[in-house]
Order: C-alpha cells, then sequence, then structure tokens
C-alpha cells in the first residue's frame, strides 16, 4: 500500500509562483518503475489531469498550463515535484498526486493552491 502526501499549496497572487512536492512511502518498491501525475479539483468540477511524467521521465501538460508547470520527479527520495508558474486564479484547486492511471485507495489529502489578489 503506497501513501502520498502532497504539499507546498498555499495562497498566491496573481502571476505568482509554488512549487507542489509529493511524497510517497509505504510497502512499494518506489516510484522509478511507475508513470505518475499530478491532478486538481477545482469546486464543482471534477478532477482533471495536469501533468504527467512517464517512468523514462517523458512529461505531458494540460493545455491549460502547458509552458506554465513543470513535473519532475526524484526518484532517490520517492518524491514528485510539480513547479507551477505564472499562477492564474483559474488554477486555484485542491492539487493531487498519484499514479496513472491513478488507483482509487492511494489519493492523499491533496494540496490547497489559492490563486487571488
Amino acid at each position: 500500500q503506497v501513501q502520498l502526501v502532497e504539499s507546498g499549496g498555499g495562497l498566491v497572487q496573481p502571476g505568482g509562483s509554488l512549487r507542489l512536492s509529493c511524497a510517497a512511502s509505504g510497502s512499494f518498491s518506489g516510484i522509478y518503475g511507475m508513470a505518475w501525475a499530478w491532478y486538481r479539483q477545482a469546486p464543482g468540477k471534477q478532477r482533471e489531469l495536469v501533468a504527467k511524467i512517464t517512468k523514462g521521465g517523458t512529461t505531458n501538460y494540460a493545455d491549460s498550463v502547458k509552458g506554465r508547470f513543470t513535473v519532475s520527479r526524484d526518484n532517490a527520495k520517492n518524491t514528485l515535484y510539480l513547479q507551477m508558474n505564472s499562477l492564474r486564479p483559474e488554477d486555484t484547486a485542491v492539487y493531487y498526486c498519484n499514479s496513472l492511471p491513478p488507483v482509487s485507495s492511494t489519493w492523499g489529502q491533496g494540496t490547497q493552491v489559492t490563486v487571488s489578489s
């Protein structure tokens, strides 16, 4: 069973930056052999995939964040990151990490990102 703990969220003004982290722990062989992704869920909306990274390090992004967000991974630390720049009010959401495809029993608490002036 994998436990995921997201952190790094907060309140930021439009145009600002945040770096989210996702630490994986538990009884598993490590994040290195899997594809992972960041997801987000805004109030009243369905959870959506924001960014993904394959086990080989290839990345892909939703059109809404392309050029502003960067996903990365540190296999040695079993940690996933999401660097978010040029944040917009529409980026406000709870951000989660999970494998790709996601495992329903693995969702963490997420970290709240609020972009507002």
